[in-house]
């Protein structure tokens, strides 16, 4: 279920597309506008609490602008007001999502809400370092047992040695249980261990340094990089965009597909490079783009987080891309006008 500030966010973006008055207009009204689809009433009491009370004004403001500049905007909708806008809020895709859109209009514009987030993919990592985003189908098991099994469970052995007095923790990794999961993520939450640092980093350096080699054996071609690159960045068969802010500058982007991109830009090269100076897992990726008719070269970087789902020795382990390139100098980004 979304947050009370993804759907302050989501919702009111696409509400300033409708050409209302003013912010104030639009959460004054009794009920929801009919166009607005998909929202439950419930969730349009709350939204209208919310901005009445009072706390999120700088989420409202951010949205509301960016809905009305892609309203006027000429690679927008031009002015035209529409007639329908549908919100996916916590709606769950039956297959697998190219394009991550969180509005769409009138059945054609598809919208994504970045506010405050660099996250360009949530995946498994063996859906990204050995499938390369090409689907989520397959196995999603304990990724740490499967590239640094030493490693993993000399980890476990030291913080076995360190938690197990006047409790119970089974000697292999491989038998604890959900009882003793909750245990460690508890007891491991927000705390220093000096203990177990030596074993902990090098854990980290063995499954960055494996995950990043599964990755690059896998991307053996040109052709293989470039595909890549675009499943990193969003690139879909149709045109989407991207409304939202980092940092509090404005993303209002309209993202190429890999067509667009083949004919304006040009992939260089695509490294990838275990990261030995995070605090935990974590591999690098960069890219060098030649922009054709310019021939300039550009770089796009961004990292992998390779982390418990739900705290340490709880739940799979999750691969979040992220980019660490404004969104306004990526190749293929181009701006709303």
């Amino acid at each position: 279920m979304p947050g009370i500030r993804t759907e302050i966010t989501e919702i009111t973006t696409g509400l300033a597309t409708l050409g209302l008055k003013s912010l104030d207009a639009a959460f004054a009204l009794a009920e929801q506008p009919s166009a607005l689809k998909n929202v439950e009433p419930s969730i349009w009491d709350r939204l209208k609490d919310a901005y009445h009370a009072g706390g999120f004004e700088k989420d409202f403001a951010s949205a509301w602008e960016n809905g009305c500049i892609f309203l006027q905007a000429k690679s927008g909708l031009r002015n035209r007001r529409p007639f329908q806008i549908e919100w996916k809020g916590p709606h769950k895709n039956s297959g697998y999502d190219f394009i991550p859109a969180d509005l769409r209009i009138d059945h054609v514009y598809l919208i994504s809400c970045k506010y405050s987030s660099r996250l360009l993919q949530n995946s498994s990592p063996a859906n990204l370092f050995d499938r390369l985003l090409a689907g989520r189908s397959g196995r999603h098991g304990d990724w740490y047992l499967d590239v640094a099994p030493d490693e993993y469970n000399a980890f476990y052995a030291c913080v076995r040695e360190i938690f197990s007095e006047g409790r119970k923790l089974p000697t292999h990794l491989t038998d604890l249980g959900r009882e003793g999961r909750q245990f460690l993520k508890s007891s491991l939450k927000g705390n220093e261990w000096p203990e177990l640092l030596n074993d902990y980093v090098d854990f980290s350096h063995a499954v960055a340094k494996k995950s990043a080699a599964r990755w690059t054996a896998g991307l053996t071609t040109a052709a293989k990089r470039e595909e890549m690159l675009w499943r990193l960045l969003r690139f879909a068969p149709a045109p989407y965009f991207i409304l939202g802010s980092s940092q509090k500058v404005p993303i209002r982007i309209r993202v190429h597909t890999p067509w667009d991109w083949r004919q304006e830009f040009e992939l260089r090269s695509f490294q990838i490079s275990p990261d030995f100076e995070a605090k935990q897992p974590q591999v690098g990726w960069e890219a060098i783009i030649l922009e054709k008719t310019k021939r300039v070269d550009s770089v796009v970087k961004g990292h992998v987080e390779i982390r418990w789902g739900h705290g340490k020795f709880s739940g799979n382990p999750e691969a979040k891309v992220y980019l660490d390139t404004p969104h306004s100098q990526v190749p293929g980004y181009a701006s709303l006008d």
